[in-house]
């Protein structure tokens, strides 16, 4: 019998590895991923969007797709304690895009030049929001937009809440705030009234004809500890310091000031008292370093300025003698233990920054409405409370109490209120996939150091003048340029120059690329050479349990 031999090479091949032969087994597909920065703002930025745009120069464009989300830049790009720049990729290779640099820049930049907003033929519907601190306004800026007349509430003599009677001026001038609340107290629709409580809040709402209210009353009630003290000394919270100062008094405190906490709020009673006089400011905090609440720009500015601290301790009397600290030890469930050794330390006042809370009375007639154990207001995942038509958000429900997380709640409550209205429940959009440096293909990448803000030495920070600068149109479009820009297709055209097959067909400015299928082969070059992971390989649906042909007869050729 003959025997016949054959070229088994091909079969060979096809069966035991990928990627010869005929058939593809893998094509490109151009999908959008969630940048770090993105995903990491409690305001729910498109921040790799606005700054596309920020880099190329389109400053009003890039202005009004950061507004669409927070309505204040000027305010967040100063005082926002930018958890983006932490997620941030770029961290990685050198160090991460000042964001917050190019938002303040923004932000001024509209402010100077008078850029407004649209907002959609009114609808009619009218609702209450209660408190004019920064999930009051955001929630009043977002409802506008939709049409709907907003009327909004606040107890106190000037709008802004926290971030006109907390934030310090040097971290926050008054002037770009005020103006940045105007543009959204002047919109069709929206009024604004200060000096006014609300004490009943089914009874102005039935009052005022509201379709809904939305409760954003802010934390302005300081907790109180309890520290044994001899009559005249002068004992004072944090939160009543920070309001008179922004209101233009100046307490007497003394030369030396102990104030007792380590957040945020402790970290600006200390500066705030140096800048009233104090030579010495030392925090008393119960925990170690490692467990420290403020953020750590905020210790590190306070401890440049001169403030020192003393970690696990506390206060037992505060007389003649100036303070008694005891040293305390931590245990695993962080709670503290005395340890009996004691030392005494001049001081002249006791700043108390322990926490704040927030007034809830306005609910009192409400049982169905449930606040927790530490005084916050229970909502659903669509802001609204038990009882249906009253919302809630900000620092009234707890969270990171911060006014970005505050800015936040009031866009997604507007949205739930505007889907309410309409007699139907919002839905978040799902999102896309988180993209981390390891999806990244970087390369061959040039470094590019950040354009830092100048800011005032520390022996010049004596009053309240603001202690940083904002960029220059220049460097605020050098620094949008150091975005990587993760997830999302930039049309760098890597993958048009490196696809071996001429598959990638431009499809002009702005709309990116097309892949012919004919001419792909499923090599991954583009995947391979795209930065940004703009590109996924998705498996070729099979046919029979075979991977689709290219074509009857190899490849076809481009004409």
């Amino acid at each position: 019998m003959t025997l016949k031999l054959q070229d088994l090479t091909q079969v060979l091949q096809e069966t035991t590895r990928r990627g010869v032969g005929t058939h593809r087994w893998q094509h490109p597909v151009y999908k959008h991923f969630l940048p770090p920065c993105n995903h990491a703002c409690p305001a729910g930025e498109d921040i790799q969007g606005w700054l596309a745009l920020a880099q190329s120069g389109a400053h009003e464009q890039a202005w009004h797709a950061l507004v669409n989300n927070n309505p204040m830049p000027a305010t967040h790009g100063r005082a926002c304690y930018h958890p983006c720049e932490t997620a941030c990729n770029r961290g990685e290779l050198d160090s991460a895009v000042s964001i917050h640099a190019v938002e303040r820049f923004l932000g001024d930049l509209a402010v100077e030049k008078g850029w407004s907003v649209s907002t959609a033929a009114p609808t009619g519907k009218r609702v209450l929001v209660v408190g004019a601190g920064p999930a009051g306004l955001s929630c009043a800026y977002h409802l506008a937009r939709l049409g709907h007349g907003v009327e909004i509430h606040d107890a106190g003599e000037r709008p802004g809440g926290m971030m006109q009677y907390g934030i310090p001026a040097y971290r926050l001038p008054r002037e770009p705030l005020e103006r940045e609340i105007a543009r959204i107290t002047t919109m069709p629709g929206v009024s604004l009234h200060c000096g006014r409580r609300i004490e009943d809040v089914v009874h102005a709402k039935a009052e005022g004809g509201f379709d809904a209210v939305f409760v954003g009353v802010g934390a302005q009630l300081a907790n109180h500890l309890h520290i044994p003290s001899g009559d005249g000394y002068k004992m004072v919270d944090a939160i009543s310091l920070l309001s008179d100062v922004s209101q233009g008094k100046r307490p007497l405190l003394g030369r030396r000031v102990a104030i007792v906490g380590g957040g945020n709020v402790a970290m600006d009673a200390a500066r705030t008292a140096e800048r009233l006089g104090a030579t010495e400011t030392v925090l008393i905090f119960r925990y170690d370093e490692a467990h420290m609440e403020a953020h750590k720009s905020e210790a590190d500015e306070a401890f440049a300025e001169g403030t020192k601290i003393r970690w696990l301790s506390v206060i037992d009397q505060f007389g003649a003698d100036g303070i008694t600290v005891e040293k305390v030890s931590m245990n695993p469930d962080g709670s503290v233990t005395p340890t009996g050794e004691v030392e005494h330390l001049s001081a002249d006042a006791v700043v108390l920054a322990v926490g704040q809370h927030s007034d809830l009375s306005l609910l009192h007639r409400l049982p169905d409405i449930q606040v927790k154990h530490d005084g916050t207001v229970t909502v659903d995942a669509t802001m609204m409370t038990a009882h249906a038509g009253i919302f809630a958000g900000g620092d009234c429900i707890g969270g990171a109490r911060t006014m970005t997380a505050a800015t936040g709640h009031g866009k997604q409550a507007a949205r739930a209120i505007d889907a309410y209205l309409q007699g139907k429940t919002y839905q978040h959009p799902e999102s896309h996939p988180l993209v981390g440096f390891g999806m990244l293909h970087l390369p061959d990448f040039m470094d590019a150091a950040p354009h830092a803000q100048t800011e005032r030495p520390p022996q010049e920070r004596q009053g309240f003048e603001e202690i940083t600068a904002g960029l220059t149109e220049q460097a605020a479009r050098r620094e949008a340029q150091r975005c990587l820009s993760c997830g999302n297709c930039f049309e760098c055209d890597n993958c048009f120059a490196a696809c071996p097959e001429q598959a990638i067909t431009r499809l002009g400015p702005g709309q990116g690329y097309e892949v012919s299928m004919d001419l792909c082969t499923g090599c991954a070059a583009c995947f391979e050479q795209c930065p940004c992971h703009a590109i996924e390989m998705e498996p070729e649906p099979t046919m029979g349990g075979t991977a689709a042909s290219l074509a009857p007869a190899g490849f076809k050729l481009r004409a």
